[in-house]
């Protein structure tokens, strides 16, 4: 694959990104390689376009496949494995959202159930208690509504985006209602 100023600018800063979304940079970087190649690439193409080694790639290789993002294919004649992207960028959203919620929000949650099964000793960890419930709940509701919209078709999905703010005013133009009803 060319890396051309372009794709090398998309790939380097999808490695910036893939760090803040829970897997290193090589590892977004051969990603966002594969997500722009026309065609599977194999190891060492991955390793020649971004200048990394063997091993590096295929450690991010299989880091990818343990996120179910990569899957492996083959030429015929060749005795290569080759790599591309496994289903579409939708795809990818989500079981980018769904490694995330499961090494981020679901131990956070699990910490704040404990703590709201213990008895409160004192005043304090009453009050304590009662912010920490209402983290609970939202994270809890966060992760309700993250995950039915993970259930929706990326058409759907896209609508829902392009609603936007519209919804906030049709919500504000619902509270106004129930209060010239009140």
């Amino acid at each position: 694959m060319q890396m051309t100023p372009m794709i090398e600018s998309f790939v380097f800063h999808f490695g910036e990104m893939g760090s803040r979304w829970g897997f290193n940079r090589t590892v977004g970087q051969i990603y966002a390689l594969l997500v722009l190649s026309e065609s599977p690439l194999s190891a060492n193409d991955i390793g020649e376009a971004l200048g990394i080694s063997r091993g590096n790639v295929s450690m991010g290789l299989k880091e990818l496949h343990s996120w179910q993002l990569v899957q492996t294919t083959y030429k015929q004649g060749d005795r290569k494995d080759y790599y591309q992207t496994k289903g579409t960028i939708w795809d990818m959203a989500n079981k980018v959202f769904e490694e995330r919620r499961k090494r981020e929000m679901d131990p956070t949650l699990s910490l704040l159930r404990d703590i709201l099964l213990d008895e409160a000793a004192n005043h304090q960890e009453v009050h304590a208690q009662q912010k920490i419930h209402e983290i609970h709940d939202l994270l809890e509701n966060i992760t309700h509504w993250t995950q039915s919209l993970q259930t929706l078709s990326p058409e759907k999905l896209n609508t829902l985006m392009k609603l936007g703010s519209g919804v906030g005013k049709v919500l504000d133009l619902k509270d106004k209602l129930i209060q010239k009803k009140s």
